[in-house]
């Protein structure tokens, strides 16, 4: 048989035919993921979704999953950061009490690899369904010559819907709230820069190298996956009224909280009120990095945070523990300027 010869764009470093087939295979998972509000068909120029309602409005966040991508390059594992995109952006709209509709992705590579493109985009679906929402559409760009051979980019987006009267603004905080911390899964998607400077050039670890005091691999510890605060935190919202909310990301908690501060209030955390995983410490040791930056580049073991009334404190925290969801008071608000002060 004569094999096919190569389009000129294949030549170039764009082969379309690879492309659609990908596509082709992965669109019954893609479609797994749809709810009542998709209108439109896979493939579409848009997606159509229908319209949340009077009264309601709609809030989006877009994000990255930075450097982790490298590690998910080197361990040649790639059906975990699809996940982590989802989950990140998912946070980011929860916080402002919303609930996820859709989500757009964005693939950005050299030459597309099917397998890897397929793990990727099976990352999505699986989330998606997790966090019941479509996965309504995408983008997919081989673009040689911008990125180097065999890595890629990802980028997402998600909408979601609040009604107008349950929108949560971190207005209603106030002194004497209770602060309330969400355990992380480790670094999530954020500090992924320095981490693999630190355990890589300057440790000279190895992927299968344990994290020092554990029986977990590093490739174990960096690529967990960015757990998804969804379906915990809107038992929460049921039934308590939530005076504020913050997604610890870039910037841990010295930058996250203070965007949801009134500016008479600080946050006042005690940092011994829970013990970091242990990839933080060995970070902090063989990097030596003061503990100002540590908390200032990852989230330091605490992935979310709820702030309501002490009156509320205990009631919140049985709903956590009804839904399995590990959480405990770690600060509270005091009269200030709109900081995060630590304490230990």
């Amino acid at each position: 048989m004569t094999k096919k010869k190569k389009s000129a764009y294949a030549e170039a470093g764009v082969d379309i035919d690879t492309m659609m087939s990908s596509l082709k295979r992965i669109g019954s998972k893609v479609k797994q993921t749809n709810t009542s509000g998709v209108v439109s068909e896979l493939g579409s120029f848009g997606g159509l979704f229908k319209s949340p309602g009077k009264d309601h409005l709609l809030v989006s966040s877009v994000d990255g999953v930075g450097t982790k991508l490298k590690v998910a390059h080197l361990a040649d594992r790639h059906d975990t950061v699809g996940q982590d995109l989802v989950n990140h952006c998912v946070n980011d709209i929860l916080v402002q009490g919303a609930k996820p509709l859709f989500f757009l992705d964005y693939l950005g590579t050299a030459a597309l690899k099917p397998a890897v493109f397929e793990d990727v985009v099976g990352g999505f679906c699986k989330a998606c369904k997790q966090n019941n929402m479509a996965l309504l559409g995408g983008e997919t760009a081989e673009m040689p010559g911008l990125y180097p051979k065999g890595e890629y980019d990802l980028v997402g987006t998600v909408v979601g819907t609040v009604e107008r009267k349950k929108l949560i603004t971190g207005k209603k905080i106030r002194k004497g709230d209770v602060i309330i911390g969400l355990p992380s899964t480790g670094l999530q998607t954020n500090g992924y820069s320095l981490a693999r400077h630190i355990i890589f050039k300057k440790a000279g670890m190895k992927l299968s190298d344990f994290v020092p005091g554990t029986r977990t691999t590093f490739e174990k510890a960096l690529l967990a996956i960015h757990k998804s605060y969804l379906h915990p935190v809107s038992a929460v919202m049921k039934k308590m009224n939530i005076h504020g909310m913050a997604h610890i990301t870039g910037g841990g908690l010295y930058d996250n909280i203070p965007r949801i501060l009134p500016e008479t209030v600080d946050a006042v955390i005690d940092t011994s009120s829970w013990k970091p995983p242990a990839i933080f410490s060995f970070m902090q040791e063989a990097g030596k990095v003061s503990s100002d930056e540590m908390f200032r580049v990852f989230n330091m073991g605490i992935g979310y945070m709820l702030i309501v009334s002490k009156k509320d404190a205990d009631a919140t925290l049985k709903i956590l523990k009804k839904e399995k969801q590990p959480a405990k008071v770690i600060g509270e608000i005091q009269a200030g300027k709109r900081t995060t002060v630590l304490i230990s």
